[in-house]
């Protein structure tokens, strides 16, 4: 009998286990994805959650020496979040994190109106009871983060939602499409999570969405979705005013590396 990955009797020699390995293990995502996309997705998470602050330059070397990788899957993880409108690459200067201007904001907050209309309708007809109880549960973990202050978790909440809602509308364009508004807004529109009057607001649209996907409304469904775009819109402005007046809610601490 083999444990442990060596032969019984304590010999030196390790066997390799043939037990499966899980799919969210580092061996397991190396298999399956290339190192820049690793890096890629490590960077656009960081990107996301506001590690890296819009307008900040990002270091290759330094990123690379961070990561544990050479330079070069950095430099194509540079190249896609320069497509995916994440970076800009600025020649003989460097790559930054994108700086949103509020009228190209308003630009996508209106094409993502749009979108989540769609979407909002086609979810209904299509959801599922199981779809139903998932976005339900989600809404439940976005109430215990606006208890709990946790804007960072809320935020990453909220984008899975959104994302779950797009996926039910069955249309693999769209949710490319809607992906790539989506972190382009998330430079823009993060800091409204860090004022605690925004997150009850939003959770509560976040629930009538939901009992309106239960229902198999379409049509009010995809309204209320393009409303709470544009409410979203309002709420990502006035958190950008000086002197928004807010308290900001207070952070969880977390433990150095830990991700969500």
């Amino acid at each position: 009998m083999v444990e442990d990955g060596f032969p019984p009797g304590g010999g030196g020699t390790a066997v390799v286990s043939a037990r499966a390995v899980p799919d969210d293990h580092p061996i397991a995502m190396v298999r399956s994805h290339s190192l820049p996309a690793l890096v890629g997705r490590e960077l656009t998470h960081r990107i996301l959650a506001g590690e890296f602050a819009a307008g900040s330059k990002l270091n290759e070397a330094d990123i690379a020496l961070r990561l544990g990788v050479s330079r070069g899957p950095v430099r194509e993880a540079f190249r896609a979040l320069e497509a995916a409108g994440l970076v800009r690459l600025e020649k003989n200067r460097g790559v930054y994190v994108r700086e949103l201007s509020s009228a190209e904001a308003d630009e996508i907050f209106e094409l993502r109106a749009l979108l989540d209309e769609f979407a909002g309708r086609k979810a209904a007809r299509h959801a599922s009871a199981e779809d139903v109880r998932t976005l339900a549960a989600m809404v439940e973990r976005m109430d215990e983060a606006t208890r709990q202050g946790d804007a960072d978790g809320y935020f990453e909440l909220n984008l899975a939602f959104h994302d779950c809602i797009v996926g039910l509308a069955g249309n693999a364009k769209l949710r490319e499409l809607y992906r790539r508004l989506v972190n382009e807004l998330a430079l823009f529109r993060r800091a409204s999570f860090d004022h605690a009057a925004n997150l009850p607001r939003s959770a509560a649209e976040h629930r009538a969405i939901v009992e309106r996907i239960a229902a198999r409304e379409s049509e009010s469904t995809g309204r209320l979705l393009r409303e709470h775009a544009m409410a979203s819109r309002e709420r990502a402005r006035l958190a950008r005013e000086p002197g928004a007046a807010d308290t900001p809610p207070r952070r969880p601490h977390r433990s150095p590396g830990r991700r969500r």
